[in-house]
């Protein structure tokens, strides 16, 4: 039976299916999704990117020629003359600190700001004996300024054969050659004086009309003191409450001028018993004087 449909024939010239092939929508369906879209917008020139470079970095001969042109950029900045260090100036200490000080800075300018490790130079200058603190910077007019703040002594400790100035922290601030060379500053000795600084300034501090005759403090046993006069002159103090055993002492002094007789020793360990001592010329002239007393009366008798 023939077909009631009259089929067209198929020529080149029939008009194209505008509808997509299966691969065609799955194309068009990903790139409708955000992350596919911006992956192949920016993912794939990245990753082009990326393997050129390797491929380029991969040879040592390319991989030399970056180090040094990233090294002469470097160079190239850093020496710009706004990051040049021309001078230095030095401030706070005596040219005696100052001596010790300079050999830890740079010695030839101009130099880079970017090859000074201001934190290292700091460090090491608070690292000497002498200095309390630094502050290294650089300052205006491309100069490296360094301000210092020396440790003030307020004591001589005579360790062994050495004389060491202290601090109010008990910190060694340097040394000196001789007694004679620092007389304004207190004079202490014995193991363990520097620890208890604060304790011997007190001392000092109350010795009043004594301490023109005071010569130092010596720590005993590094649990009290002894204060040493002139005239070889001794106050044993106890090891609790040593300024009010001292202000005793001077009070009994102002009543009965105890210590310009022939005391070798006050010893006031025990505060409720003081106890003195005499010289050896008072102690001998008075067992004279006793053996002369038994001599008469055993004639009388």
């Amino acid at each position: 039976m023939r077909s009631l449909i009259r089929r067209r024939p198929k020529t080149d010239n029939a008009p194209r299916d505008p509808a997509p092939s299966r691969l065609g929508y799955r194309y068009q369906r990903l790139m409708l999704t955000p992350g596919f879209r911006a992956s192949v917008r920016i993912g794939v020139p990245i990753i082009l990117i990326l393997t050129i470079a390797g491929s380029w970095y991969s040879k040592p001969a390319n991989r030399a020629q970056l180090a040094m042109t990233i090294e002469e950029t470097k160079q190239s900045f850093q020496q710009r003359p706004q990051f040049m260090v021309q001078t230095m100036n030095i401030s706070g200490a005596d040219y005696a600190i100052v001596a010790q000080v300079a050999p830890l800075l740079p010695s030839e300018f101009p130099v880079s700001s970017f090859d000074l490790d201001l934190e290292a130079i700091r460090a090491q200058i608070e690292a000497l004996d002498p200095i309390q603190s630094a502050s290294v910077r650089v300052g205006q007019a491309g100069a490296l300024d360094v301000a210092l703040t020396p440790r003030v002594p307020v004591a001589l400790w005579r360790d062994d054969a050495v004389l060491r100035l202290i601090d109010p922290d008990g910190v060694q601030s340097g040394v000196v050659g001789f007694r004679a060379d620092r007389l304004d500053l207190p004079l202490i000795a014995g193991d363990g004086a520097e620890e208890h600084i604060d304790e011997a300034l007190a001392l000092f501090a109350a010795a009043g009309p004594l301490l023109d005759r005071v010569r130092g403090l010596v720590r005993m046993g590094e649990r009290r003191w002894d204060m040493v006069l002139d005239r070889d002159q001794r106050i044993l103090l106890p090891s609790d409450a040593a300024v009010a055993a001292l202000d005793r002492v001077i009070a009994l002094n102002d009543a009965q001028d105890m210590l310009n007789r022939d005391v070798a020793v006050v010893d006031m360990r025990n505060v409720g018993r003081p106890t003195l001592r005499m010289n050896e010329e008072a102690a001998a002239a008075l067992r004279r004087v006793n053996v002369q007393i038994d001599n008469d009366d055993g004639a009388r008798n």
